[in-house]
């Protein structure tokens, strides 16, 4: 008999790394964030009311993860990649408007990438993710690939803080300023 595997299910291993690294943040007192669940609506119960056994989804969820780092807004989503390729396919059109939008606001927006065979996580700029996106929309590659992301971007961990993002987005926060210091030079 063959296993069943949801498509739903891809990435739950990341996100448990991240769900305790986030939790380790919130006892230092230097994030707060939440995973976003999907709205979902019952169809189908167990017996006795402790299971869905079927359900459908409300609506289009918008990131995983959203919250605050030291009075910084961000929203992120984790993702999960085996091979070097990752098809753009997986991040949905509204999932790159509202981070767009909550960069507009003010936040700041990024995708956590565990490559899984290269046993590496990436923290993925949401400027980035934009170029590549673009590139896509216009004709271009509907994917990137591992030798196009930015190395600086590596997530290490750190005792209990597994996938340890707040460095890789020190850094981005750096990155933005320098931009803006020269922009307004």
């Amino acid at each position: 008999m063959g296993t069943w595997k949801s498509r739903g299910l891809r990435g739950s291993e990341l996100e448990e790394l991240i769900n305790h690294t986030i939790e380790g943040y919130r006892e230092r007192g230097l994030a707060l964030i939440q995973k976003i669940p999907t709205p979902i609506t019952p169809i189908d119960m167990n017996k006795d009311h402790t299971q869905i056994t079927l359900a459908y989804f409300d609506q289009k969820s918008t990131v995983d993860y959203i919250g605050v780092v030291q009075g910084i807004p961000v929203c992120f989503d984790a993702k999960e990649c085996k091979a070097d390729l990752w098809p753009l396919q997986n991040l949905h059109p509204h999932q790159v408007r509202f981070m767009k939008e909550f960069e507009e606001q003010g936040g700041i927006s990024f995708i956590i990438l565990s490559y899984t065979s290269r046993l590496e996580n990436y923290y993925i700029p949401f400027r980035d993710i934009l170029k590549f996106w673009n590139r896509m929309q216009q004709g271009g590659k509907k994917s990137f690939n591992y030798k196009e992301i930015d190395k600086d971007y590596l997530i290490g961990s750190q005792r209990d803080m597994l996938v340890h993002f707040l460095e890789p987005l020190q850094r981005d926060l750096e990155y933005r300023d320098a931009l803006e210091e020269a922009e307004n030079a």
